[in-house]
């Protein structure tokens, strides 16, 4: 790899760079850990925001509601602890998440400047592009999950009972586990659009390919939202479905882009 100033550098010295740019990004994350840490109400509030009937997505869905005759009574779930660590370590791994999510586009920045020096122009510039999007894809799954797919799924698996005589006793466990893993494969599935073009670019994949094949993606996706879906209901694996059916048509847009800039 050669420096900016045109000078070539040993194996020693690239990994001297790869061992500060790692200590950078780890020193990030602890600090916004502690900084989250410390910030318990605060960080929790946001977490605990869907599992409460005041919560914006519920309240839009209320809205809408009166405006077609339907009312949609407030509901109320209540969380607790079976396990005498469970809140501490529940702390500690709500924190360590909101860390590396805020410190990602740092930690993107440096891995960048990192291999640089090694990329031509062009080549910069896709990956600039190819890692911006993806990063804005990855959070854009995880927004939807959070203001979307996990409070619907929370409010109706939360309050659905068999009979009046079984009661709900969710988990703060089972509560963050759900949400963390929803979040997290929504993210990942997400980042579809980035490997079709990429798979585009490369000459692999063509969009009469997508459209000839677009009955078997159905049947994939329905698979694959079986698979990370963590509840057993059909109510979830319509929800994360339908996004990534949208996505898939998405990329076949993206792909006929793609393909028509290689012709030309």
């Amino acid at each position: 790899m050669a420096t900016e100033t045109g000078d070539k550098q040993s194996f020693w010295e690239h990994l001297d760079e790869l061992r500060s740019c790692l200590i950078k990004i780890i020193a990030a994350v602890a600090i916004l850990f502690v900084a989250a840490f410390l910030f318990k109400e605060e960080l929790f509030a946001v977490i605990l925001a869907p599992k409460n009937s005041d919560f914006i997505t519920y309240k839009l869905f209320a809205r809408m509601g009166e405006l077609w005759g339907i009312s949609i009574e407030p509901f109320s779930v209540e969380l607790i602890n079976t396990e005498l660590a469970r809140q501490f370590t529940a702390h500690m791994t709500a924190a360590l998440y909101a860390a590396v999510v805020c410190v990602s586009p740092y930690a993107l920045y440096q891995l960048f400047r990192f291999v640089s020096p090694a990329l031509y122009v062009d080549e910069r510039r896709y990956v600039v592009k190819a890692a911006t999007y993806s990063y804005l894809l990855f959070m854009t799954g995880v927004l939807l999950c959070y203001f979307l797919i996990f409070p619907l799924t929370f409010r109706f698996l939360g309050t659905y009972q068999v009979s009046s005589e079984v009661v709900n006793l969710i988990t703060l466990q089972s509560y963050m586990s759900t949400l963390l893993m929803l979040s997290l494969t929504m993210g990942i599935v997400f980042e579809v659009p980035i490997l079709c073009w990429l798979f585009a670019r490369l000459g692999i994949l063509t969009p009469a390919f997508m459209r000839r094949y677009r009955r078997h993606a159905i049947v994939a996706i329905l698979v694959v939202a079986a698979i990370i879906t963590p509840t057993a209901d059909v109510f979830t694996l319509l929800l994360v479905s339908l996004p990534i059916y949208l996505l898939y048509e998405a990329s076949i847009g993206i792909v006929s882009r793609t393909a028509k800039s290689r012709r030309s």
